[in-house]
């Protein structure tokens, strides 16, 4: 009896974690979104985004404020401080007007990137103090 719950419960967690968000074209959200799972943006959005997975941001998309993925792919337009604690792909369409900090990163031929970046194994660490201290701000 007890068992079946906890499989049930483990299912519906997988489910979560490999689901996606889409924020479409015409669409603009602002404030803050975290997720377990996948998402990807085509429309606009202002504030924080966060996912334990993956973040795609289509060629449409535009977006102002933080970002924070395991996986990160741009192919649109970013303004503000992208962190990414595995791969970073920027596509021949991305556009970057901020800070990257990354454990890998590929450019493609054609991206433009403004800003500094920060890659390596330390990075992680150097990510969460940044992220504490912009959370620390924020409550202040």
């Amino acid at each position: 009896m007890f068992n079946s719950n906890k499989q049930e419960d483990k299912k519906a967690t997988t489910q979560l974690v490999t689901s996606s968000n889409v924020i479409s074209k015409e669409t603009t959200i602002v404030g803050n979104i975290t997720s377990q799972g996948n998402i990807r943006i085509e429309g606009n959005f202002e504030g924080r985004l966060e996912s334990k997975s993956k973040i795609v941001l289509g060629d449409s998309a535009r977006v102002k404020g933080e970002i924070f993925a395991s996986e990160l792919e741009i192919a649109g337009k970013v303004d503000g401080v992208v962190t990414c604690y595995g791969l970073l792909l920027l596509q021949k369409t991305a556009h970057i007007s901020g800070d990257i900090i990354t454990e890998k990163l590929v450019v493609e031929s054609g991206a433009h990137f403004d800003g500094k970046c920060q890659m390596g194994t330390t990075q992680k660490q150097s990510a969460g103090r940044v992220a504490e201290k912009q959370e620390k701000a924020t409550v202040a």
